[in-house]
């Protein structure tokens, strides 16, 4: 689901990504240790004498063999340098390098115009290079897309989905529309609406009635650092979360070794936009998302991933000012699951907006 947005600028990596980029194959330097930069760590030190690159850029080297003395090869970080001594490194150019490549690659574009890109996203695609994802992200597509990519943060993201959240994407294709999109998904009057499968009955048994409203923080698990969790309030690391939740459907799947029971076809609106946010409130809710390993959730009617799409976009273009209400039907993954429910798929979400 989308994260909170953090203001247009370069990723702490991008520079460091275009120094290397810019080296066609590896690149011998040496420097002698000058009297003061004597008792510097060799990380630190090398940092400091080649400052176009980082201190984690030199670990790796370091742990490759790629730094040497008149000894041979140093691999620890933390020694340190003596004034007079020559020391080299083979600058390598690195994974990162690739992250701001354009790559082509089929985007499913549901409204596009000289400032806006709107994009349904298919579950299993990464929108942001990371470590293990340095290519075939959704970033290298849209560099790949149109040539003003280039010139903008993020290549023009605004938010983000999970590897495997499918659905709708808001890109700003020029500066003024990343700008316009950032201040509105910080003031809340992006409207994001989602459907998703939970485990158990939701909201009870009747479709309409009512709306849960979870309003719990999330931040970090502190027990599990790649989940997040409801947190106590004012606690460390936590910061305010708000779903709305509303029941669509319901339906049972026969009981086996994977589990079964009643599975509720729900709404979820966003009114913050935290990592894993309604995926955790649903946990803590105790109705986990079909096919949410992470959260407790079980592989059930062909759900291998978190049954969750981001269905629909409200807003205001960032530049024209005029009302913007997109939807993307959730893939077939989804809909076959509703399919072996008995449930239909209904565009028309019951949420009333206000006025934008």
């Amino acid at each position: 689901m989308p994260d909170h947005t953090t203001p247009p600028g370069l990723w702490p990596e991008q520079e460091e990504a275009d120094a290397a980029e810019a080296l066609e194959a590896s690149e011998w330097r040496q420097w002698p240790v000058l009297p003061e930069h004597h008792g510097l760590r060799l990380d630190k030190w090398l940092a400091t004498v080649c400052p176009e690159f980082s201190r984690a850029y030199f670990q790796q080297l370091l742990e490759q063999g790629a730094v040497r003395g008149a000894a041979g090869a140093l691999t620890k970080a933390s020694q340190k340098v003596r004034a007079g001594e020559v020391l080299g490194v083979e600058l390598r150019p690195t994974a990162q390098a690739s992250a701001f490549l354009p790559e082509a690659m089929p985007l499913q574009v549901v409204h596009e115009d000289e400032h806006l890109l709107i994009v349904n996203k298919p579950a299993g695609l990464v929108v942001h290079p990371a470590a293990g994802h340095w290519s075939g992200t959704l970033l290298n597509g849209l560099l790949a897309w149109h040539s003003g990519a280039a010139g903008l943060p993020r290549a023009g993201i605004v938010h983000r989905l999970d590897k495997d959240t499918s659905g709708l994407m808001l890109v700003g294709k020029t500066l003024p529309a990343v700008e316009g999109l950032t201040r509105q998904i910080a003031a809340r009057t992006v409207h994001r609406m989602y459907v998703a499968l939970a485990h158990g009955s939701v909201l009870g048994a009747t479709p309409g009635h009512g709306t849960l409203e979870v309003e719990q923080p999330v931040g970090r698990d502190p027990r599990n650092r790649l989940r997040m969790a409801v947190l106590a309030e004012g606690s460390s690391g936590s910061r305010a979360a708000h779903t709305s939740v509303r029941l669509l459907g319901q339906g049972a799947v026969p009981m086996s070794p994977q589990g079964g029971g009643a599975v509720s076809y729900i709404s979820c609106k966003l009114h913050t936009g935290r990592t894993h946010q309604i995926r955790v409130h649903l946990a803590w809710l105790g109705h986990p998302l079909l096919g949410d390993a992470l959260y407790g959730g079980k592989p059930l009617l062909g759900m291998e991933r978190q049954a969750l799409h981001a269905q629909r976009l409200v807003l205001s273009h960032p530049v024209s000012g005029a009302r913007l209400d997109v939807s993307a039907a959730p893939p077939a993954d989804m809909l076959s699951a509703l399919q072996q429910l008995g449930l239909p798929y209904n565009e028309s979400l019951p949420w009333v907006l206000p006025a934008l």
